[in-house]
């Protein structure tokens, strides 16, 4: 199949418009360090996306919640000090059939399971007691600190549980979920082309032994591929960004309404809790950098990644200002439109490619924060002038690359 006839293929999709998100739970039996991931590749209609600590009912939590929403009143990612980590992708295939059914409250649920649950089971104990309707429509993903691992495809009047560690269920350690529930209608949801594409990423990365939360961030939440017309625009790409170069981006992991990406990395059943860790991108994945925080550092966090006088976060907002000039096209369905050259290119002035280098020093230094938590035990002044070094880092590295001022 020509190229053109490829893309004709993929464009057939742009009708559809819904807020897709990728999402994916690991058990930490199948990772290269043993410690269990959970992430969240966000899509949303709301693109101003920030940080917060919150302290909550039972526990304290770091969260990712809408830039507009003051208190983290509704929290759509985020791991708590008692080691759960909590995530959803909307689902599209539950409550078919149902008139009028309210699907908005996942954010709600999931602020308030990371204030009060501790474990998978105090998660389903907090479903069953819901009122129903519970207003939701929903995969649920959630890790413990006790090697538990599991998505919860739920709909307004309860759940199905899907245990990662059963190798029935799981047979390679992980699920993927997108926009479908497997226990949904057949013939509705979205995002089985996402599921595919991501699918085959952590079969060959499990073959290999690679599965890790480096892994996720770079080749799983950046990936620019097609897995039905097997084009993948990482590999071919112009040869500068200065003449436009536009390819369809409807059904990848990557697009306009990408908005932020969460991994965590939980603990090892019987690990000290304070080692609880999640890395954050914010804003647009292929204009800002990962950054990892830890809940037992409290509220003291990345000025980057907090939200300002405004109500964002700076990094947030630089990492828009980028994506402008990724989507240059804003009538009709031009944001399904990127200027590829303008992320990758040949000369290697895209935008991605200037964002590495600074990401790459950022994870050469967290491997030595890592390292040092997990042979000597969680030191919040490690922590903080890790902070404080990434606060000065990137904002000098967006001032000198991108004459941006976070």
């Amino acid at each position: 199949m020509n190229k053109l006839l490829r893309l004709i293929l993929v464009t057939v999709f742009i009708s559809i418009s819904i807020v897709p998100c990728t999402t994916g739970v690991v058990s930490g039996k199948y990772t290269k360090d043993g410690r269990p991931l959970i992430f969240k590749h966000r899509d949303s209609s709301w693109l101003d996306n920030k940080v917060m600590y919150i302290n909550g009912e039972k526990y304290s939590f770091l969260a990712i919640v809408n830039s507009g929403d003051a208190k983290g009143d509704t929290v759509w990612m985020g791991t708590n000090s008692a080691g759960l980590s909590i995530m959803n992708s909307a689902s599209y295939n539950l409550n078919v059939g149902v008139v009028d059914p309210a699907e908005d409250d996942e954010g709600v649920v999931m602020r308030g399971a990371l204030g009060i649950c501790a474990t998978l089971q105090d998660f389903e104990t907090y479903l069953d007691t819901l009122t129903k309707p519970i207003s939701v429509s929903a995969n649920f993903g959630v890790i413990d600190s006790y090697g538990g691992a599991a998505y919860y495809e739920t709909d307004n009047t309860g759940y199905v549980k899907f245990d990662v560690n059963d190798p029935k269920v799981a047979p390679f350690g992980y699920m993927i979920r997108t926009n479908y529930s497997n226990t949904g209608s057949r013939n509705d949801g979205y995002g089985y082309i996402r599921y595919m594409t991501t699918t085959e990423l952590f079969y060959e990365a499990e073959a290999m032994d690679k599965i890790s939360d480096k892994f996720i961030l770079i080749e799983v939440s950046r990936c620019l591929k097609n897995s039905l017309t097997e084009i993948d625009y990482a590999e071919d790409y112009p040869e500068n960004g200065r003449a436009p170069h536009f390819v369809p981006g409807i059904d990848l992991t990557m697009r306009s309404s990408s908005a932020s990406t969460f991994v965590c990395k939980g603990v090892k059943d019987g690990e000290d809790l304070s080692l609880n860790a999640m890395w954050v991108i914010l804003g647009y994945q292929l204009a800002a950098p990962a950054i990892p925080l830890w809940v037992n550092a409290g509220s003291d966090l990345p000025e980057i990644l907090l939200g300002d006088e405004s109500g964002n976060a700076p990094l947030c907002s630089a990492a828009l200002k980028l994506k402008d000039m990724i989507y240059p096209i804003k009538r009709g369905n031009g944001n399904d439109y990127i200027d590829l050259g303008k992320v990758l290119n040949d000369e290697g002035t895209g935008i991605y490619q200037t964002i590495r280098p600074i990401e790459d020093e950022i994870f050469r230094k967290s491997e030595l924060v890592f390292d040092k938590l997990y042979t000597h035990g969680f030191d919040k002044t490690t922590v903080t002038q890790f902070y404080n070094w990434v606060d000065e880092f990137v904002k000098n590295s967006y001032r000198v690359k991108f004459g941006l001022e976070l």
